[in-house]
């Protein structure tokens, strides 16, 4: 492994139970952070001791969204489906039941809104008027992760049945394949659109080519235990996986060649399961969230 250095900058405390997502804004500095206290808290690098209370919900919360378009905020509450926030005003604009689960990933075209759920749905929903689009039930596991990609705007969602699906914008099923020896918790397309990098409980990362009706083309035993996400470099070089193992591992993209292995014993890590990460364009920095209820942010030195 090559040289990097690994500076841990902060430890943000606040949350009172594990840390389960994190998400990007509009404005470099500032990202999100909810957990299983169900607050949703809003955090700038800039000045990131002084965390921002958005709001306080009943239940877990796995997923947040930064939908670009509004500049709204949507919560997956757990047993309670969709809250729409308005982030800057700390105030609640709509709310939309559409399931008794879970809800594990949101993600947004336009004004489409893709949800995937615990009961293994993937539900579209039109942001502006909260109602239900479509609906498409291809597994009675659940939908764990959804990326869409950036030319076809095809939607890929990895399920806790080990299956990957393409969906087009309609949620027609195009393609499904079994990707993995167990539930897919992570995917996402590289920065050129060409490959899908999925990661699974199986500790497995995976590649597949999009040209070529989404043929595998890599495979590598990156954890010890279940990745949980992965998340790519501002220069679209390196990316960076979480995982259960409470290791955070940082990657070059063109070769799926390890460069560097963030823990407890070396780096000051986390102390529990590793659940999300955001490589931000602000300083290059790294945020990490942990079942420890802590978040961490790094600055990986190449």
């Amino acid at each position: 492994m090559s040289k990097i250095e690994v500076v841990k900058r902060h430890t943000l405390t606040g949350h009172n139970d594990c840390v389960y997502t994190l998400e990007r804004s509009d404005v470099d500095s500032i990202f999100f952070s909810a957990a299983g206290d169900g607050m949703v808290v809003a955090w700038n690098l800039s000045d990131p001791e002084n965390g921002a209370l958005i709001a306080k919900l009943p239940n877990s919360i796995y997923a947040l969204h930064h939908h670009s378009l509004s500049g709204l905020l949507l919560a997956g509450h757990n047993y309670e489906g969709i809250h729409v926030l308005d982030w800057k005003n700390k105030t609640e604009v709509g709310s939309l039941q559409i399931t008794k689960a879970s809800i594990f990933d949101i993600q947004s075209v336009n004004d489409d809104v893709f949800i995937a759920t615990g009961e293994g749905a993937v539900i579209k929903i039109a942001l502006s008027t909260l109602s239900v689009l479509a609906k498409n039930q291809s597994s009675e596991k659940s939908a764990r992760t959804i990326a869409i990609h950036p030319r076809s705007g095809d939607i890929v969602v990895g399920y806790s049945d080990n299956y990957i699906r393409v969906f087009d914008t309609d949620l027609n099923l195009k393609h499904a394949w079994q990707a993995h020896a167990n539930s897919v918790f992570t995917i996402r397309f590289t920065p050129d659109g060409n490959f899908l990098m999925s990661g699974s409980r199986d500790a497995r990362l995976k590649a597949w080519d999009v040209n070529s009706n989404y043929t595998q083309v890599a495979e590598v035993v990156a954890h010890m235990y279940a990745i949980n996400h992965l998340d790519f470099s501002p220069d679209n070089k390196h990316f960076v996986t979480c995982s259960m193992d409470k290791s955070l591992k940082v990657w070059k993209l063109d070769e799926l060649r390890l460069l560097k292995v963030i823990d407890r014993a070396r780096h000051a890590g986390h102390g529990t399961s590793v659940n999300k990460v955001l490589w931000t364009s602000h300083e290059d920095q790294l945020v990490s969230a942990s079942d420890d209820r802590t978040i961490s942010i790094w600055n990986i030195i190449f």
